[in-house]
C-alpha cells in the first residue's frame, strides 16, 4: 500500500508530464495520418469525401490538401511541442468538420475511424489549445515558458 501511495504522489507531482505525453502521442498520430494522406495510401478516402460533399471538385481538392498539410505539419509541430496552440488551432476546424459533416450520419461505436474517435481528437486538441505545451516541448525550450516546478519554485 505504501508503494501505491508513492506512485500516486509521484504521478500527481508530474501531472504536466502526462499532458505532454498526450500531446506527443496525439501529434504523432496526426503526423502519421498526414503521412498516409501525403502518399495517398487510402485514395478511396479522397473519393468518398468528394462524393459526400455536394461542393465542386476544386473546393474538395483544396480542402483535402489543407487537411493533409495540417495533419502532416501540424501533427509534427504538436509532437515536438512547437507553436503548440497554433498547431492545435489549425487542426480544430478539420476535426469539427469531421464530427459535424463527415460522420454526421454514423452511429456511435462504428468500426474504423468513427464519430467518437473524431470527437475525442477534437476534445484533446481543444485542451491543448487552451493549455499550450508543457515542459517537454520546443515552446518551453525556445520561448522559456514560466511553468512552476512541483515544489513551487520556478522552472
Amino acid at each position: 500500500m505504501d508503494s501505491w501511495k508513492k506512485m500516486i504522489t509521484w504521478a500527481e507531482s508530474h501531472r504536466e508530464l502526462w499532458l505532454d505525453c498526450v500531446r506527443i502521442y496525439l501529434g504523432l498520430g496526426l503526423f502519421v495520418r498526414g503521412l498516409v494522406l501525403v502518399f495517398d495510401l487510402h485514395s478511396d478516402f479522397f473519393i468518398s469525401v468528394v462524393q459526400k460533399s455536394n461542393e465542386q471538385w476544386l473546393t474538395s481538392a483544396l480542402m483535402m490538401h489543407y487537411v493533409t498539410l495540417a495533419h502532416f505539419v501540424g501533427g509534427g509541430m504538436l509532437a515536438l511541442g512547437f507553436m503548440t496552440r497554433i498547431a492545435a488551432a489549425v487542426q480544430i476546424p478539420i476535426l469539427l468538420g469531421a464530427v459535424l459533416f463527415i460522420h454526421k450520419g454514423e452511429d456511435l461505436m462504428n468500426v474504423g475511424q468513427s464519430l467518437e474517435f473524431s470527437a475525442l481528437v477534437l476534445f484533446l486538441l481543444v485542451v491543448l489549445f487552451i493549455n499550450g505545451a508543457g515542459r517537454w516541448s520546443l515552446d518551453h525550450a525556445v520561448f522559456g515558458g514560466k511553468h512552476p516546478a512541483p515544489d513551487g519554485a520556478q522552472a
